[in-house]
């Protein structure tokens, strides 16, 4: 696969620019420990989603190390079983809200409790060559602007210090969720019908819905280092030329239809969770902060016009809107179904990622409490290469391949103007 994809680069011209890099390394386990936020495996998804689609020559494998009602300091127990021994070389520490009880234990011994186990964490990590990732815990439901210097805030950046004191890499997922809850809790006071309102958690206030977790999956990437432009390309249309190019590369650029058409090949994809999901936009940046998949066509004759990819209509735009860019990470002309391959690419993946992340589930009820069944060890093999052709499966559907991206009038098309349209690009086998 990697052949054909550096052919694939070859043809298509050199990558203009670099962007910039992202923690997670070619070859890295990724091991998420954490308490039953963790375990719940809604924010580890949407990490290795997307690390799938943006990164996908990156080799880098994930599983969930999450156990309800864990401690930083109980986690140090079963270090070697959910992570080392599993070959992690990168893992995500998340502890916190039951290290202090839910608030019922917010207190100096607790704090000095806490404290005390994520350095452990890290210096056993650091002893086995694995890279920790402190992170704060997730928010609570309570007011932001309390929670901001509450003892909860205030314990784990202690945490945090100490992590950077010892080289560990941290992200503050609390200040960085706490800037999506007060966007939810504004929309929600200009809502007067309460049942439409949104919330990060269940009714507890401690755990989280799927907003939360969406919320907390941003918040880590960004923690990550995922930088928000995934690709873009600026094309004058009067020449036609090619601008500049960052993350991809264009070639076949002409004249067609009366507007243009090139095809575009990208070193990453950007991220979509599915029909619906862009709802959830207004509250998790995703389009401006993870997805910036731009397009610029300057110098297009005054009107509108329609954009296809693969020979599929994705958007309708002005020359204006055109001129200025667009965001093509989402585009659909049709909310239940997806729009450009990218897009169809990435809800194929989500949907491969929740079946191996089941696999995995299935497979940590099975280590821990079906030893005395005689097929153990051969179900245990069964789910390993199960898994194996699942993640090769994964990295497959998120290669990139050669777009045919076509800017025409909404005016009709000639019919030999039609007949001489470029045909979508197979790419080679």
């Amino acid at each position: 696969m990697r052949k054909i994809l550096f052919i694939l680069l070859c043809l298509a011209g050199p990558v203009r620019a670099a962007l910039p890099d992202y923690l997670l390394r070619d070859g890295d386990t990724v091991a998420f420990l954490g308490d039953s936020i963790t375990a719940a495996r809604g924010y580890t998804r949407i990490v290795e989603h997307y690390t799938l689609m943006r990164y996908p020559q990156r080799a880098v494998r994930f599983f969930n190390a999450g156990q309800g009602g864990d401690t930083a300091s109980g986690a140090v127990d079963r270090l070697e079983r959910d992570v080392f021994s599993k070959g992690a070389t990168v893992v995500t520490v998340t502890f916190g809200v039951n290290d202090i009880g839910w608030g019922t234990k917010a207190n100096a011994e607790s704090k000095q409790k806490y404290l005390d186990g994520i350095r452990t964490i890290i210096t056993r990590c650091q002893e086995k060559k694995v890279r920790p990732v402190i992170c704060s815990p997730a928010i609570t439901a309570e007011a932001p602007d309390t929670a901001e210097t509450g003892f909860l805030q205030t314990m784990t950046d202690e945490g945090l210090a100490l992590a950077r004191g010892l080289g560990a890499h941290t992200v503050d997922l609390q200040r960085g969720m706490r800037e999506i809850q007060r966007r939810v809790l504004a929309a929600n006071a200009a809502e007067p019908d309460k049942t439409k309102h949104s919330s990060l958690h269940v009714s507890d206030g401690v755990h989280l819905s799927d907003l939360g977790q969406l919320a907390m999956g941003y918040a880590l990437l960004k923690g990550l280092g995922a930088p928000p432009e995934v690709s873009a390309a600026s094309i004058d249309a009067a020449t036609p030329t090619l601008s500049g190019a960052v993350g991809c590369s264009v070639s076949q650029l002409q004249r067609s239809s009366g507007g243009v058409s090139f095809v575009r090949l990208d070193q990453g994809l950007p991220l979509n969770l599915g029909v619906l999901s862009g709802l959830n936009y207004r509250f998790v940046p995703i389009p401006e902060g993870l997805n910036q998949y731009q397009l610029t066509i300057a110098n297009l004759p005054a009107g509108k016009y329609e954009i296809l990819a693969a020979g599929r209509k994705i958007s309708e735009e002005t020359s204006a809107a055109l001129a200025q860019g667009v965001n093509m990470a989402s585009m659909t002309s049709n909310g239940w179904e997806p729009g450009g391959l990218w897009n169809a690419q990435s809800d194929a993946i989500k949907e491969g990622v929740d079946a191996r992340d089941k696999l995995w589930a299935g497979g940590v009820i099975r280590e821990r409490f079906m030893a005395p069944h005689p097929g153990t060890a051969a179900l245990a093999a069964e789910a390993r290469a199960l898994d194996n052709q699942l993640v090769a499966h994964l990295r497959h559907l998120a290669q990139p391949v050669p777009y045919l991206i076509e800017i025409r009038p909404l005016a009709a098309v000639p019919a030999q103007a039609e007949e001489n349209r470029p045909k979508p690009v197979t790419p080679p086998k």
